[in-house]
């Protein structure tokens, strides 16, 4: 079977497949101290705490083992974490372990690296209190994974996944397919989820849901001290059973310059509560919206068929690419495509320039875009059925790594198909 021959079900099965290997949630604020014997590990310990997802976490990599672990540990207090590599076999690492306990403060967390898949030494190590046990050699996602499963319970509620719809440049329609991306979240795939607007003096999200609430996201931001999830969830405006909305302002009457964190507390706090979260990124480059766009789970680039968006696009992918090295690259889609008498870059040209296919084509259609936005709604409310709908859902499953229950129409994503098989291979 060629690949432009798989069905939508194949293309549920690998979005969904990506959806679970990549959702990794971010670790707290914690210390983390690795002895390490091989520069290999010690290097993926070092790449692990570069990681987005480890920001928050402070790391320091050494070498010399168990042994430098206990010398160091005598006359200083242990950290939150301690990652321990040994080249020893089972007898050894446990000897030298119960000279650690002696020194290890109470509640520090330990995970072992080795070299041996011992079933009988892991229960002992598991005896000793030991949180995890990892098998060399190791990869940098390994670490943010176990380090990440430290601190978050079995039976807790997932961490929300947060998605950054970006434009690669102003007037692409970044914020209509952000918002309607998040109706389809809500109302086809069933999920609690909000969109927040992240462009407070020209935001659109409440004109586009038909919305007027009189507090939103910058009751947040200009109020860093109250920040918890009972105050942000006071500030979201419910806009259907599913989909809430935490609106900009859109007024004129202060500056709005914020520093680089200025927003990574309302994020914590939305993903307490709700398994998705919805960035609405204006076209902006500064402190605040690159940590956004790092920070984010996944990413969609949002960009017109035209000479300035593939420059914009492709400096975004390049970017993110290098400063997101343990996740898939960020997804893009091409809208307004095929304005008449317009000139046009061809999608296998951005493909080309990106090294990657877009997960969506999306045609210029005025009237049915313009009467929703005038009208205050969402594409799908207007007609379910058209194909601008139909691939909002596409994008929904994707982003989401869920699928719907529904059956849909096939072929209007192929170049997404071609995409997420040749990730996974």
């Amino acid at each position: 079977m060629t690949k432009q021959a798989r069905t939508a079900a194949d293309f549920q099965g690998a979005a969904e497949s990506a959806g679970r290997e990549e959702h990794i949630a971010p670790a707290p604020r914690v210390s983390i101290q690795a002895f390490c014997e091989t520069v290999e590990a010690a290097a993926a310990v070092q790449a692990a705490g570069e990681d987005r997802r480890m920001a928050k976490a402070h790391m320091k990599v050494q070498l010399g083992g168990l042994a430098a672990a206990v010398e160091a540990y005598r006359s200083s207090p242990t950290p939150n974490v301690i990652i321990l590599e040994s080249e020893s076999h089972g007898d050894e690492i446990i000897a030298a372990l119960d000279k650690l306990a002696e020194v290890c403060d109470a509640g520090t967390r330990v995970i072992v690296i080795g070299q041996h898949n011992d079933i009988v030494m892991y229960r002992e190590l598991v005896r000793r209190g030991v949180s995890d046990y990892l098998i060399a050699p190791i990869t940098p996602i390994d670490v943010v994974r176990t380090v990440s499963g430290l601190f978050s319970a079995t039976d807790a509620k997932p961490v929300g996944r947060v998605i950054a719809v970006v434009g690669a440049k102003g007037g692409v329609g970044a914020s209509t397919i952000a918002h309607n991306i998040s109706w389809a979240v809500a109302h086809d795939l069933k999920l609690d989820s909000v969109i927040a607007d992240l462009d407070l003096p020209f935001g659109t999200a409440g004109l586009d849901y038909n919305q007027d609430p009189p507090q939103g996201i910058a009751d947040a931001v200009f109020s860093p001290d109250r920040i918890d999830h009972a105050f942000i969830d006071r500030l979201l405006s419910k806009c259907t059973e599913h989909l809430s909305l935490l609106a900009a302002p859109a007024t004129l009457d202060r500056a709005y310059d914020f520093g680089t964190e200025a927003f990574v507390g309302i994020f914590d706090a939305l993903r307490v509560s709700m398994p998705c979260i919805v960035l609405d990124v204006p076209h902006q480059w500064n402190d605040w919206t690159r940590h956004t766009l790092v920070s984010a789970d996944e990413i969609l680039i949002v960009a017109a068929p035209d000479l300035a968006n593939l420059r914009n696009a492709k400096n975004l992918f390049d970017f993110l690419r290098t400063a997101r090295v343990n996740d898939h690259h960020p997804f893009y889609c091409l809208n307004q495509v095929g304005v008449p008498k317009r000139p046009e870059i061809k999608p296998a040209e951005f493909a080309k320039a990106l090294e990657d296919q877009p997960v969506a084509v999306i045609p210029f259609e005025p009237q049915i875009f313009g009467t929703a936005a005038n009208n205050g709604q969402m594409i799908a409310e207007m007609s379910s059925g058209n194909r601008a709908a139909e691939t909002f859902r596409r994008l929904a499953q994707l982003l989401t790594g869920r699928t719907e229950t529904k059956k849909s129409r096939t072929g209007l994503l192929t170049p997404l198909l071609r995409k997420i098989l040749q990730r996974q291979s």
